[in-house]
């Protein structure tokens, strides 16, 4: 266990190599007991921001990677009007089209762009699809266009903060609540209710973090019920709902939600964040390369992979999921995933872990080898 030296000053405080470089992976072990209802709890802060600077002090050509990927944009505006055009369709043109037919395209096609929506609303929240700033929240608000509810900068707001603290508790916004770990737990259908269900919970995480709203958060709120209003004016009420259900179905049980539960619930001991290599990237802009991502979110999705070709060493022995389908039906299925699946650490660790543990500086060491290798051979 990790010493915690809360309270030293700094320089009093003695600083060691991190002991799980240069793969930053934890000595932590998940539960083999299936009825345990609590989550996983580590004493070292969060591995990114280290692993970052481990590969950076390696490869510092992964810098020339860092910018923007305006194409985001396009892509945004494209998937936005084929929204608005089918919800047209099935709330002007299609009225007698039975509820079912309506219900399959609302999943197949509808949640399918919700949830790229969604991918996009992160890229824009990063920052990665323009230099400037307030370009990126109104590409935010424009992909939020079709989907109902206010969801683009409060996104940006709370997943900036997951990133900041991810896993401490209290402040990852992302982590589930203890009333879903105490209800849910292990229970195959409750955990099938509960992914079905996943945008409902997003949301009540965000409120119970009960910040008040920022100025941006106000703005989405306002864009989005207006629009809302223009399109029952201009479209129908039925196209309204068709747009609702599409995105309650994006963000549950489909394949392009499975990124949710396919990054940081626990697949393998030590280890807890998860990428995805697989087919899905090709649709969902590469959304999948989530340890790639929280190692270097400076990185917009048109280059993630080659972040992940340059720095193989780091990334290769991590463990990895191909397929989004199975990732919801293992989670189900498994006794050990559950809400309570997750990595937790208490504030201080997260303090301490940063302020007490350095990357060990592998160049250097290689160079002073090299030196003493040099001595040797020419005595």
């Amino acid at each position: 266990m990790a010493p915690h030296a809360i309270g030293v000053a700094p320089s009093e405080r003695i600083v060691h190599d991190d002991p799980r470089h240069p793969l930053y992976l934890g000595t932590w072990k998940q539960s083999k007991k299936a009825d345990v209802r609590d989550f996983v709890y580590d004493d070292f802060e969060e591995p990114h921001r280290k692993r970052q600077k481990a590969i950076l002090m390696k490869h510092p050509e992964v810098r020339g990677l860092y910018g923007n990927e305006p194409l985001t944009a396009f892509i945004g505006a494209l998937a936005t009007a084929v929204q608005l055009a089918v919800a047209y369709k099935i709330g002007c043109v299609w009225t007698d089209m039975h509820w079912s037919v309506v219900l399959a395209i609302a999943y197949f096609v509808g949640g399918t762009l919700s949830a790229l929506y969604g991918v996009i609303i992160h890229e824009a929240g990063h920052n990665l699809v323009f230099k400037m700033g307030l370009l990126n929240r109104l590409t935010g608000l424009m992909v939020n266009l079709p989907m109902v509810v206010p969801i683009s900068q409060s996104f940006r707001r709370y997943h900036l903060e997951h990133h900041q603290f991810q896993g401490v508790e209290g402040k990852d916004p992302d982590l589930p609540l203890d009333s879903e770990v105490k209800y849910i737990h292990n229970n195959p259908i409750l955990k099938a209710l509960w992914v079905f269900c996943y945008s409902a919970m997003y949301v009540l995480r965000g409120l119970a973090m009960k910040k008040t709203p920022q100025r941006w958060e106000l703005i989405n709120w306002a864009f989005t019920v207006f629009m809302d209003v223009m399109i029952v004016r201009y479209m129908s009420i039925r196209s309204l709902a068709y747009l609702a259900v599409s995105v309650f179905f994006g963000y549950g049980m489909h394949p392009g939600a499975a990124h949710f539960i396919q990054e940081h619930y626990i697949f393998r001991d030590g280890q807890e964040t998860y990428s995805y290599y697989g087919t899905g990237n090709i649709f969902y802009l590469n959304i999948g390369l989530h340890n790639e991502h929280h190692d270097f979110p400076q990185i917009p999705w048109t280059r993630i992979y080659k972040l992940r070709r340059i720095a193989t060493e780091f990334y290769d022995p991590l463990y990895a999921h191909t397929s989004w389908i199975g990732v919801i039906f293992l989670f189900i299925a498994s006794p050990m995933q559950g809400p309570q699946a997750r990595l937790v650490r208490k504030y201080k660790a997260h303090l301490s872990g940063r302020r007490e543990y350095r990357v060990p500086d592998d160049t250097a060491k290689s160079t002073a080898q090299k030196r003493r290798d040099s001595v040797i051979a020419s005595a």
